[in-house]
């Protein structure tokens, strides 16, 4: 069996006299300590660093737009707009909230059972469920309630369920808009949370209701391991996170797999469109890609709200 071989010193380009195993990520040209200038992966040289600062115009984003001055801003809002909702909820009856009711997401409409708050009467039609007298119809998006895919991924009851889903949200919210920028952290929030109702228009009991903004939160998932794999970065820690939080939704009771899976795809594939544009027309290339993502979006929802109808 052969020796191992060791690794090869070579000269810094910029000062020769110097061995060093270090080579710049951009160039490949071998680098000494005092050359070597921390990148978001490995080390680049002196000429490289310079040429990227003259390639991204100030204050650009790594992928187009303005930079943020403040990353949490964006977050800071959704987050109290999910805690607006889910008080207003409390106050108008919790669990029993009609205001729950119109804003969390319910495929089709269904009869629910006034004595028994959180039953209802199967496949029951409004006509029937007019007939009982412990019948209320609860209008869903079959019905006309279409603001229900947007609006269900801000309503929350549990204060476990908006807790854990907002300290999600702040944990991923920052880091996401220092790397999009505000408009396109918003985008993939938006689309991920629709993606993820479309998912559970289509497979979901059209008579069950869906809430909160897991959908979103693993769109946020999504879209973060799209870009650790864009600047090469370790992906482990965000596969191990995202592995466990999978098979949490598939092995515990009352979670919308439907919901998570839909909306983790959803923003993977809105954050895809942003970093892998083209620098040539980036910013159009990307905003036609996020607007054909959401008309497929949308037509799969007419598609689906014909056939519940």
């Amino acid at each position: 069996m052969s020796a191992p071989q060791q690794p090869v010193a070579y000269g810094c380009y910029r000062h020769p006299d110097r061995p060093t195993y270090i080579r710049c990520q951009r160039c490949g040209r071998p680098i000494c300590g005092d050359c070597m200038i921390s990148a978001a992966v490995g080390f680049q040289c002196p000429e490289c660093v310079a040429a990227g600062a003259r390639d991204t115009r100030q204050n650009e984003g790594s992928y187009g737009g303005l930079r943020s001055t403040n990353p949490a801003a964006t977050t800071i809002t959704l987050i109290a707009i999910n805690a607006a909702i889910w008080v207003a909820i409390l106050l108008t009856g919790g669990s029993g909230s009609k205001l729950g009711d119109q804003l969390a997401l319910l495929p089709s409409g269904r009869c629910n059972s006034l004595g028994q708050p959180g039953s209802y009467y199967p496949n029951a039609t409004q006509s029937v469920c007019t007939m009982l007298s412990d019948g209320s119809w609860q209008p869903g998006v079959a019905q006309g309630d279409w603001w229900q895919l947007l609006t269900s991924a801000f309503t929350h009851v549990e204060p476990l369920h908006i807790g854990f889903n907002m300290l999600a949200l702040w944990f991923l919210g920052p880091t996401l808009e220092r790397a999009l920028g505000r408009a396109r952290f918003l985008a993939v929030y938006l689309l991920a949370a629709l993606a993820g109702s479309t998912a559970v228009l289509w497979l979901s009991d059209p008579q069950s209701q869906t809430l909160g903004a897991s959908g979103a939160i693993f769109g946020l998932l999504g879209a973060l391991l799209v870009i650790a794999h864009k600047v090469h970065g370790d992906v482990r820690n965000i596969l191990v996170w995202l592995g466990i939080n999978i098979a949490f939704t598939f092995m515990g009771n009352g979670i919308s797999w439907q919901g998570h899976i839909g909306g983790l795809i959803g923003g993977a594939l809105a954050a895809a469109i942003i970093v892998y544009a083209p620098r040539k027309d980036r910013t159009r290339t990307q905003w036609l890609g996020l607007a054909g993502v959401l008309v497929v979006l949308l037509v799969l929802i007419a598609v689906r709200v014909a056939q519940l109808g």
